[in-house]
């Protein structure tokens, strides 16, 4: 579900009616939301997600624990629902990746949405109700905030893609293979992730 709010009208007078702006209502939407639901605010929209399914956390687990596996001696440390700062559409992008890699101790603070340089992928795993935004607007959006890889996991199709090397709101390399297959993660990572597990 996605809710869009206009951005706040700097032209209007300050005694006068202001509309409220996508932050103000983001936050809102987020306090009244169901504990275990997430929000998300991509491009200016805001999006309501309910709790995963079982079938989601299994993949994302799977994911996570063959990075964690594979890359123990790098000091890396696997994330689920870390809320990261993304650019976009509005000044402060908010998304809550169900999959991040960064270096052990990056998110050492009591801050809810963290900036994503330190990230070096961002994982999704696609539901019925985030497909779209997982290929498009959050696709665009890690590529513009410079996260090095982005793995995508499309239950849908049952296709796995990496993107690598962002430039713009593009990523330059794409990889993907049918579930069953295994695909090559860029370094620092360097390994190869089987999804016949997926």
């Amino acid at each position: 579900m996605a809710l869009t709010v206009p951005e706040r009208d700097s032209r209007v007078a300050a005694d006068g009616p202001t509309a409220e702006s996508v932050e103000d209502a983001f936050e809102r939407v987020s306090a009244a939301v169901p504990e275990g639901w997430r929000v998300e605010l991509i491009e200016g929209e805001i999006h309501v997600m309910p709790p995963a399914n079982g079938e989601h956390e299994e993949i994302v687990s799977e994911a996570a624990e063959q990075v964690t596996l594979n890359r123990k001696d790098k000091g890396l440390r696997t994330y689920t629902n870390l809320g990261l700062l993304i650019p976009g559409a509005s000044p402060t992008g908010r998304v809550i990746p169900d999959l991040v890699i960064a270096p052990k101790g990056s998110f050492a603070d009591g801050l809810e949405y963290h900036h994503p340089d330190p990230v070096l992928l961002v994982g999704e795993v696609t539901s019925y109700s985030t497909a779209r935004n997982d290929h498009g607007p959050k696709l665009r959006s890690y590529a513009r905030a410079g996260i090095p890889c982005y793995l995508l996991i499309d239950r849908k199709t049952r296709i796995v893609t990496v993107y690598a090397t962002p430039e713009g709101e593009h990523y330059t390399e794409k990889n993907a293979v049918p579930f069953s297959g295994t695909i090559t993660l860029p370094e620092p990572l360097g390994f190869d992730l089987d999804t016949s597990e997926f």
